[in-house]
C-alpha cells in the first residue's frame, strides 16, 4: 500500500509542475503531440517553450467544489469575443472539480478556429492590429456568487446575468462592460544586458488556425466580485529565445572520454566479494 500511495504522490507533483494556479490548475499542451509543456519560472515570470506551427491548447482544472469562471486571454486578446482583453468579459464556467481545454478563438456556438504557434508577426493579434501583447496567455479566475436562502418573504427578483453560451462542462459568459485590462496591468519583460544576449529569432505569437467544431450552451452566472479571484499568467516564446533570455539553460552534451580501442571489448574479471563486518 505505502508504495501506492508514494507512485500516486509523485504522479500529482509531476502534473503540478506543469500547471500553476491554486483555485484552478493551467496548464498548456502541445496538441499535436500530447505534450503537456513545462513551466519555467523565471523572475517572477512563468514560461512555456512552443514549437512553430504546432497546435497548442490552454487546459482549465478546477480544483474548488463548485463553479468557476475564466475569462481567458492570449496575446492580450479575449479567446472568446476576439476584443482587447478586460476582466470584465465573457468567459469560461467550470463545475466543481471539473476541466476544460480551449483549443482556440471561438467563431460561433458551434466552432472555434485553432490555436497555433506562428511567428508574431502572422499572430491574430496582430494581424488585428494589436501586436503590444503577442506571447502571453491570461487566466482571471472569478468565483460565484450564491443567492441567499429561499424564504417566504415576498423579495425582488434575485439579480442574474443575461443567459450565456456554454461548453460542455464550460460556460461562457456575455461581456458587462470593459473593466481595466487583463494582460496589461502587470506587464513586464525579461530583462537580458545587450552584451550577453545572444541573437533572437522572431517571437512566437498565436495563429489563427483552421476551424474545427466546439458546441457551446446556455448558463447564468454571477461573480462573486468584480475583480478576479486570482490571475494567471503564463508566457511564451521558442525555445532558442528562452534560451537567449536565459529561461531555460542549454543542454549539454555529456563529455565522454576517447577510446583508443573502441571496438574491442574490455577485459572483465571476477570482482571480489563485499567484506563481512
Amino acid at each position: 500500500m505505502k508504495r501506492v500511495l508514494l507512485a500516486t504522490l509523485l504522479v500529482v507533483i509531476s502534473l503540478r509542475a506543469h500547471a500553476i494556479g491554486r483555485i484552478a490548475d493551467v496548464s498548456i499542451y502541445n496538441r499535436d503531440t500530447g505534450e503537456v509543456l513545462p513551466i519555467h519560472s523565471y523572475r517572477g515570470e512563468y514560461w512555456v517553450a512552443g514549437t512553430p506551427g504546432a497546435h497548442y491548447a490552454v487546459e482549465i482544472r478546477n480544483r474548488i467544489g463548485e463553479r468557476i469562471l475564466a475569462v481567458t486571454a492570449v496575446d492580450g486578446v479575449n479567446a472568446i469575443s476576439g476584443d482587447t482583453a478586460s476582466w470584465g468579459q465573457t468567459g469560461y464556467v467550470l463545475d466543481p472539480w471539473a476541466s476544460y481545454q480551449i483549443d482556440g478563438w471561438r467563431k460561433s456556438d458551434a466552432e472555434v478556429a485553432s490555436f497555433l504557434f506562428s511567428n508574431a508577426s502572422a499572430s491574430y493579434a496582430t494581424l488585428t492590429g494589436r501586436p503590444a501583447n503577442v506571447g502571453v496567455i491570461g487566466v482571471a479566475l472569478f468565483r460565484e456568487r450564491r443567492p441567499p436562502p429561499a424564504t417566504t418573504d415576498i423579495q425582488t427578483p434575485y439579480p442574474y446575468d443575461p443567459p450565456m453560451r456554454r461548453v460542455a462542462p464550460g460556460t461562457v459568459l456575455p461581456a458587462p462592460a470593459p473593466t481595466a485590462p487583463l494582460l496589461a496591468a502587470n506587464a513586464s519583460a525579461a530583462v537580458v544586458p545587450r552584451a550577453m544576449a545572444a541573437p533572437m529569432e522572431e517571437k512566437l505569437g498565436t495563429g489563427h488556425g483552421e476551424r474545427e467544431e466546439s458546441h457551446v450552451v446556455q448558463v447564468d452566472f454571477e461573480r462573486l466580485q468584480s475583480s478576479p479571484n486570482e490571475v494567471i499568467r503564463i508566457r511564451y516564446d521558442s525555445l532558442p529565445n528562452l534560451i537567449a533570455l536565459g529561461v531555460i539553460r542549454p543542454v549539454r552534451p555529456p563529455t565522454t572520454i576517447p577510446s583508443a580501442f573502441p571496438g574491442s571489448p574490455v577485459a572483465q574479471y571476477v570482482p571480489d566479494p563485499p567484506e563481512v563486518r
